[in-house]
């Protein structure tokens, strides 16, 4: 399953953080890392993506 749907189903409440770390396969100071960098992608727009018009 990919890592960041799974981040998304912690996040709308569906699966507990430890849920999320079991089916990841991570420790907690991995899975508080991983929790980080998805927040930075949400927060910042990839380069890739158009700003304005």
């Amino acid at each position: 399953m990919d890592k960041s749907k799974v981040i998304a189903a912690y996040k709308r409440g569906f699966i507990t953080v430890v849920e999320c770390g079991q089916i990841l396969g991570v420790e907690e100071m991995q899975l508080k890392r991983l929790l980080q960098l998805e927040e930075r992608k949400s927060t910042f727009p990839s380069t890739s993506q158009r700003i304005g018009s």
